[in-house]
């Protein structure tokens, strides 16, 4: 899009004021382009004043304007010399820490690699997996509903957030609608909550490893995050008693349903554990729920959130569509009770205002389709498969590196042989044409060993997936000497 939109662009500007560029089949034709990529650029160009559309006429070539200080003829080529910006350092300085380097682990996983290169790094499934279809035809029909761009209540949408309640609590569950914040995804509603039940330099504790994602949020809130070891079945609820008691900290962060990145579910008799254990301390559980749409196939039946055996308002449930449905699909909800609500929605509607009201009117029209269901099952089965292929690959290739793993999510955890570093294997990857995600960042403290974690829902094909783990397989003999 970005080439045709330059060339297009060269082009305009040779033409004189109101002559008619080619249709849109000639342009299609001349460039071998698709007709969204011919209108993305075009769109590009009438946001630049460039050209002006005129619906059953045609594009034409805009009339020049003045620009507003020297009355000169606008340009697109001009590019002004940048100033002296060095006073910035000192403007930006804290005791915190650059900004960049919170963020530098997220913006790693948001990374797109080049088109020669597989990605097992992306948690976002990728788009062949997506309901494009559905989606657009939902936001089509929130499009024309009643009311549907004027302001939402800074709550939500009342019918969504009874959605939300029903789909978290279950019907007569402890979860009304009137306990449901919507949010704009799951990292907004984890920073809401972050800098709602916290106070700026108290400690937060964390499952270890973790998301990084939560560990930026704590930090950037001016959190102090504390790790708490967990294995197979969960966070050690052993370990996490002596946290509380040693730290005072009065919210524990955990992904209970295929933590990121172990995969691990909690066990039954921890559940309980962790609701008795937070409720002694005085402290909420912030219950990141964010690959429960995400259950493969083969999998056994799900247990319920932790919110849906709370009735005391320990737990803080945050739940999104986004990995699901699509990566701009960023509606999600909070759930609490109490003054804890009432923090979060004065936190909201202070960061951001409200949720636009077209998205979650489109998120309404999709989550009532019959289509969604489908598409939930079918993306079940499309993610067994590549998990099927990606454990196939790595106990042929890789053997000894993947322990365990659960029918659920979109990554592998896998465990490094000593003396590797992640760091130095991810480079060795990328350079095989691999992108993959180091280990190290999954961490609050120093790592006890080097990891690496491999999500199989991002690229295109199981067959690619087996192409990734040969690739890793030669990026560590590279660096394994």
């Amino acid at each position: 899009m970005t080439e045709l939109a330059d060339s297009l662009r060269s082009e305009v500007e040779r033409y004189p004021e109101g002559r008619k560029l080619p249709s849109s089949r000639t342009l299609m034709e001349r460039h071998q382009v698709s007709p969204g990529t011919v209108s993305r650029a075009i769109a590009v160009l009438a946001a630049e004043g460039l050209v002006v559309s005129r619906p059953g006429a045609g594009v034409f070539r805009a009339a020049a304007f003045a620009g507003p200080a020297t009355g000169a003829r606008r340009t697109s080529s001009v590019t002004a010399r940048p100033g002296d910006l060095s006073w910035q350092e000192i403007a930006l300085s804290s005791e915190t820490g650059p900004r960049d380097l919170l963020a530098a682990p997220v913006f790693a996983t948001l990374r797109v690699p080049p088109p020669d290169v597989i990605d097992l790094n992306s948690g976002y499934p990728h788009a062949s997996l997506l309901p494009e279809r559905l989606l657009a035809a939902a936001l089509g029909r929130a499009g024309r509903r009643p009311g549907a761009w004027e302001r939402p209540p800074t709550d939500g949408l009342t019918e969504l957030r009874s959605w939300f309640a029903r789909d978290i609590g279950g019907h007569g569950g402890p979860v009304a609608t009137g306990d449901v914040l919507l949010t704009s995804g799951g990292q907004s509603g984890l920073t809401v909550a972050m800098r709602s039940l916290a106070a700026p330099g108290t400690p937060v504790l964390v499952e270890s490893p973790t998301y990084p994602g939560i560990l930026a949020v704590v930090r950037a809130a001016g959190l102090r995050p504390v790790p708490v070891p967990i294995d197979a079945d969960g966070v050690r609820t052993d370990l996490l008693a002596e946290a509380f008691a040693a730290t005072r900290a009065r919210v524990f962060v955990c992904q209970p349903l295929f933590q990121n990145p172990t995969g691990a579910v909690l066990s039954p008799e921890r559940r309980a554990e962790v609701l008795r254990i937070a409720r002694e301390a005085g402290a909420f559980v912030v219950e990141d729920d964010f690959a429960r749409l995400l259950v493969h196939a083969d999998a056994p039946a799900l247990p319920r959130p932790l919110a849906a055996d709370d009735r005391d308002g320990v737990v803080v449930h945050l739940r999104s569509l986004t990995k699901a449905a699509s990566p701009n699909l960023r509606v999600g909800a909070l759930t609490a009770r109490g003054p804890a609500l009432a923090r979060l929605r004065a936190t909201q509607v202070v960061d951001s205002f409200f949720v636009p009201r077209p998205l979650q009117e489109a998120t309404l029209e999709l989550v009532a389709d019959p289509g969604w269901a489908r598409h939930l099952r079918t993306l079940g089965t499309e993610l067994r498969d590549r998990r099927t292929a990606a454990v196939a690959a790595l106990h042929r290739e890789l053997p000894g590196l993947l322990t365990t793993y659960r029918p659920g999510g979109y990554h592998l955890w896998l465990r490094l042989p000593d003396g590797v570093d992640d760091g130095a294997l991810t480079t060795a990857a990328m350079r095989a044409g691999l992108q993959v995600t180091p280990g190290r960042p999954y961490h609050a403290a120093e790592p006890p060993a080097g990891h690496l974690r491999l999500s199989y829902a991002a690229a295109e094909s199981s067959a690619q997936i087996v192409d990734g783990v040969h690739r890793l397989r030669l990026a560590l003999d590279e660096v394994a000497g």
